[in-house]
């Protein structure tokens, strides 16, 4: 089917899009040459610009004064997003880091950013490994062959944020659930009925009653986890209200999980795909901070943010008036010609890889190193294990708007005991 920069653009709000990665592709790449900055304006939507360049979206994300997160910071369809702004005006909705800005922002941001540097990270590495060799010989008793995500990449991350939460594992089919039907909504697989508005409301509803009992508890008996440092952190001396406590759980809880499971589902499809490469990182363990970059670059779990203009200005001599929504594009900027050499190869010694799937600016993902350090420690548990590996069926990938990745991806591999 041929394509035009508007059915390109049209396609941004068609979450079958980023199902179907060859078309998702061709029309951004069409929308980077002819309109960078392209206008909107789809039916159920309320119009916005498109950014698909990677300068154009540094630039903005850079500037968070003039573009803000505040009121819009994911796509959705306008009655989803009439029904957010209702819950919001009633003090009921979700006003986690990616919503909100300015001092607010870095009030919120710091009492989780102590937890996800680096060097905090350590201490954890072994509890990850732990969990990573307990996972590569699930695989190993499946007798070589699996869905990957429904055995592997849906279960690691989960256990990793979790542990960190402090949840007992008894909860985390309850977790893995509800996180599947926040941010797969507009996925049938996922979605409790096709991404109304009320499936939507109910899912967050679940998850708000879970993290109240939890915080209710960490209050009365503190403990040393990151759950624990949620509900007894102060602001100007005062708990953080119910609102924000709750909507920091939720974005551990789903942020922490969907998208490091995407990127490494994503991550072994790539391997599988590229066995040159395969075999170049399994003779060279020493590529792996490069190959996870190139992972989370090739995949970019996150499909989009939306930004505000809080007043007129231009972007490429477009002219951006005050009020209008602007969609930052990421799997565009990490194939943009004028920033990645050859940017549909894979290439797991890539270098530089300035790769936007974590963001950039205040609002750069918390938990980025989190996420690369789970990846990298998996791959190193698993390629010395693995004798061979091939895709033995038809992935699939997520319908949506927002965090897509793989949804079934069946494999084929030989794993050494």
């Amino acid at each position: 089917m041929d394509i035009t920069t508007e059915s390109a653009g049209l396609a941004f709000t068609d979450a079958a899009t980023y199902a179907d990665r060859e078309q998702l592709h061709r029309g951004l790449a069409l929308l980077r040459k002819e309109s960078p900055v392209h206008w909107v304006d789809a039916p159920g939507f309320r119009p916005f610009w498109a950014l698909t360049r990677h300068s154009d979206i540094m630039d903005v994300e850079r500037d968070h004064q003039r573009f803000v997160n505040e009121p819009r910071p994911i796509l959705g369809p306008k009655v989803v997003e009439e029904e957010i702004a209702r819950m919001a005006a009633a003090g009921a909705g979700v006003r986690s880091l990616v919503h909100v800005d300015g001092e607010e922002h870095r009030s919120l941001r710091a009492i989780g950013a102590g937890w996800f540097r680096p060097r905090a990270m350590r201490h954890m590495e072994e509890q990850i490994r732990e969990l990573a060799r307990r996972y590569v010989g699930r695989m190993a008793d499946l007798g070589g062959e699996c869905d990957f995500v429904e055995e592997i990449s849906l279960n690691f991350p989960l256990y990793v944020i979790m542990h960190l939460l402090g949840v007992p594992e008894s909860d985390f089919p309850i977790m893995l659930m509800l996180t599947q039907q926040v941010f797969g909504n507009a996925d049938q697989d996922k979605s409790r009925d096709a991404a109304s508005p009320e499936s939507i409301v109910a899912a967050f509803q679940e998850i708000f009653g879970y993290f109240a009992k939890l915080t209710a508890d960490r209050r009365s008996n503190p403990t040393d986890d990151l759950a624990s440092a949620v509900a007894n952190a102060r602001v100007d001396g005062e708990y953080l209200s119910e609102q924000h406590t709750l909507s920091y759980y939720l974005i551990l809880a789903t942020a922490g999980h969907d998208t490091t499971s995407a990127a490494l589902a994503g991550g072994v499809q790539a391997l599988a795909d590229h066995p040159a490469e395969l075999q170049r990182l399994k003779a060279d363990p020493a590529l792996m901070p490069t190959a996870v970059d190139e992972i989370i670059r090739w995949v970019t779990p996150v499909t989009s943010f939306m930004r505000t203009a809080v007043e007129d200005c231009t972007i490429r001599e477009v002219g951006i008036r005050e009020g209008d929504g602007l969609l930052l594009s990421y799997p565009s900027a990490n194939r943009d010609e004028d920033v990645f050499a050859e940017p549909f190869r894979f290439d797991v010694g890539r270098t530089p890889n300035k790769h936007l799937s974590f963001g950039f600016g205040v609002h750069y993902c918390l938990g980025a190193a989190l996420a690369k350090m789970e990846i990298g420690i998996f791959l190193s548990e698993l390629l010395p294990r693995l004798a061979g590996l091939e895709v033995a069926g038809e992935p699939v990938l997520t319908q949506t708007h927002f965090v897509g990745g793989l949804k079934r991806l069946p494999i084929r591999y030989e794993l050494s005991r």
